[in-house]
């Protein structure tokens, strides 16, 4: 099983805090022969050495761990899905507008190169006008360039979508979650056309994705109200920092001694 603090303490070192408040600074320090060690607010492991911050607790920043760690991990894995999706898609853009341009050169091209494969293309058995791949080519040719145009520029806006996705995602920000579960349905219809005209591995497992990230997304974020939306979502990124269950720890000690 991945232990996403461990990993993530590797990559970017331990996040150390000496808090200003006497009791809470004792609970998360502790004194060893090579010095004093710090408790790093993501895994929880004592680190020998000063500690990376201080000052008082509620400055201290917000580290996630547990689950939170978890689910940040796994948003920003969908963020680089996304953006590699958006670099694709700006790809094919760049190839339709290249070939708005030079329409007509391209076509030529194409109209007289193409019967000179032909004798080629019996030697290893492959008939051009049976190919899906030449018909589709023709076809585009076909299009006029305002067409091809608008083509482009809707491939433009749909990658610059992706790339607004992948970064609030990254970001691990709240508009993020929601503009991500918007933009994706809404794209979901589309995907299930898609597999109505042509059914391919990829293409389902791309909607397969889509459709368990939007669904994670919405629980697990709580949006749009559920699962407690906003409020419970908050009082579960400060409940389940360190520093909150150390002064939860302090509470009940003092309440204990009182009894």
């Amino acid at each position: 099983m991945v232990d996403f603090a461990l990993r993530s303490c590797g990559l970017r070192g331990h996040a150390t805090f000496a808090p200003d408040e006497p009791e809470l600074r004792q609970r998360l320090k502790a004194d060893t022969p090579a010095g004093e060690a710090w408790r790093c607010l993501r895994c929880e492991t004592f680190v020998v050495g000063p500690p990376r911050d201080s000052g008082p607790a509620n400055t201290a920043p917000e580290i996630p761990r547990g689950r939170m760690l978890r689910d940040r991990t796994l948003m920003r894995a969908l963020a680089v899905e996304r953006a590699i999706r958006a670099v694709i898609v700006l790809l094919l853009a760049a190839g339709v507008f290249k070939v708005t341009g030079s329409r007509e050169r391209l076509r030529h091209a194409f109209e007289q190169d193409l019967p000179l494969l032909k004798p080629l293309a019996k030697q290893i058995g492959f008939n051009p006008q049976n190919s899906k791949i030449i018909h589709h080519i023709a076809q585009a040719f076909a299009l006029s360039s305002s067409t091809l145009t608008w083509i482009g520029v809707g491939l433009v806006a749909y990658a610059v979508i992706e790339l607004i996705e992948a970064v609030g995602l990254w970001l691990v920000r709240r508009w993020g979650e929601y503009f991500a579960v918007i933009a994706t349905s809404v794209f979901l219809p589309l995907e299930m056309y898609e597999l109505t005209e042509k059914l391919t591995a990829l293409r389902l497992i791309a909607l397969v994705v889509n459709i368990v990230a939007v669904i994670w997304l919405l629980w697990s974020k709580r949006l749009f109200g559920l699962n407690g939306g906003d409020t419970a979502y908050r009082e579960e990124h400060h409940t389940a920092s360190l520093l909150s269950v150390e002064r939860a720890g302090l509470g009940e000690s003092a309440a204990s001694a009182t009894i």
